[in-house]
């Protein structure tokens, strides 16, 4: 058996997980501010090397953005990892947070005691298991961290009922600082989702937009920037910033309080086209709020028991980690299976060997190979 270890990047921390796959135990379990990974990635690079060589780790999965197909850090291209973290030209002049993201990939990559034990893994668009007709014009079903935590909700759930992962049909939504995120899970396999910038608004984020909205914006000679992808959510409809007020302070606070709830809800309803699910199971920053989780707990509830007629069981993911979010052990699960340990089945059942392609592939209403030409170019 084998000591592994994940990563989750968050839009607030750059979180590391690692357990012993034969004991159990976990050897690290803490997080480096994003801000700081940003700035300097070296220091992330630094860090996962001394805890490789202090633990003696086998197998690391690292956050990977929108996600590359499954394969050690040393075969992936500039080109995967430039798509992974896609950003106009313009804004990496400007110097967009994402860039510290796709710096730490290169440096993962070229780095000869990291890139043959670090794999980088697929976002959900790049998976067998969702119907080609759910890919349609979607970029973001769900980025490699969404994959990770759907990695751990099967596996909790799995082991909670001593059912096969084959078995598992769930819902794992991730409450996160900037979105939310919910992956529909049937047989164990990840075959829907509504994800990120494509779900219904989050804290910060304000989820789908109105195209017709973008198409306003882009004729006043205004540019659509990545980061208005980072505002107009619930925080914003409150009349909080995000970035200077702790989110205890958010917790009721009208009417971005309501939004965030409902938008949750709706995330889960649209899902249940795609699974019939035995739970949900949430996730995230925000699940660490008792009256948060309470509140959602009660309005999902309540939803889905006016239109299906029945109770829904709805939980906490449970974590080991009391510092790095769940995303982190979902990855070190990952890394467990790559190894040959105890996830082994798992990994199988989710097919993350079978991702392929880029996140542009589904995309019919532009040329997609123009999407493909301006968004692989490596730039720093």
């Amino acid at each position: 058996m084998a000591r592994v270890m994940g990563t989750d990047s968050g839009t607030k921390s750059y979180d590391i997980f690692g357990f012993d796959d034969e004991t159990n135990e976990v050897f690290v379990d803490e997080s480096i501010p994003r801000d700081l990974m940003v700035s300097n990635p070296s220091i992330v690079v630094k860090r996962l090397k001394n805890l490789v060589k202090t633990y003696r780790v086998e197998v690391v999965v690292a956050s990977s953005g929108y996600g590359i197909p499954l394969k050690p850090a040393y075969e992936a291209s500039y080109e995967e990892i430039a798509m992974a973290t896609f950003i106009s030209e313009k804004e990496v002049l400007k110097g967009h947070r994402i860039l510290g993201l796709r710096k730490l990939l290169r440096l993962i990559k070229e780095d000869p005691e990291l890139n043959r034990i670090t794999y980088f893994t697929p976002g959900v668009i790049q998976l067998p298991t969702v119907p080609i007709y759910r890919k349609i014009n979607r970029i973001d079903m769900g980025t490699s961290d969404k994959v990770y935590t759907a990695a751990l909700a099967i596996a909790r759930h799995a082991e909670r009922f001593g059912i096969g992962y084959r078995h598992v049909d769930i819902i794992a939504v991730e409450i996160g600082f900037a979105y939310t995120s919910a992956l529909a899970i049937r047989s164990g396999e990840i075959v829907d989702a509504i994800a990120g910038t494509a779900g219904f608004p989050g804290y910060i984020g304000t989820g789908f937009v109105d195209g017709e909205l973008v198409y306003a914006i882009n004729n006043i000679d205004v540019e659509f920037p990545k980061e208005a992808l980072f505002r107009g959510g619930a925080a914003w409809l409150s009349l909080q910033d995000p970035f200077k007020t702790p989110i205890d302070e958010f917790i009721g606070k009208q009417p971005g309080y309501e939004l965030m709830l409902e938008s949750i809800a709706k995330d889960i309803l649209v899902l249940l086209y795609s699974v019939k699910p035995q739970a949900v199971y949430l996730s995230g920053r925000f699940i660490r709020i008792d009256r948060f989780v309470k509140d959602s707990i009660n309005t999902i509830s309540k939803t889905v028991k006016a239109l299906e007629k029945h109770e829904l069981l709805i939980m906490k993911l449970e974590s080991r980690g009391r510092v790095a979010k769940e995303a982190a052990e979902g990855a070190a699960i990952i890394a467990s299976g790559l190894a040959g340990g105890r996830y082994k089945e798992l990994v199988d059942v989710l097919r993350l060997r079978e991702s392929s392609g880029t996140i542009f592939d589904y995309i019919t209403i532009v040329d997609k190979k123009k999407l493909i030409d301006a968004y692989s170019k490596y730039i720093e």
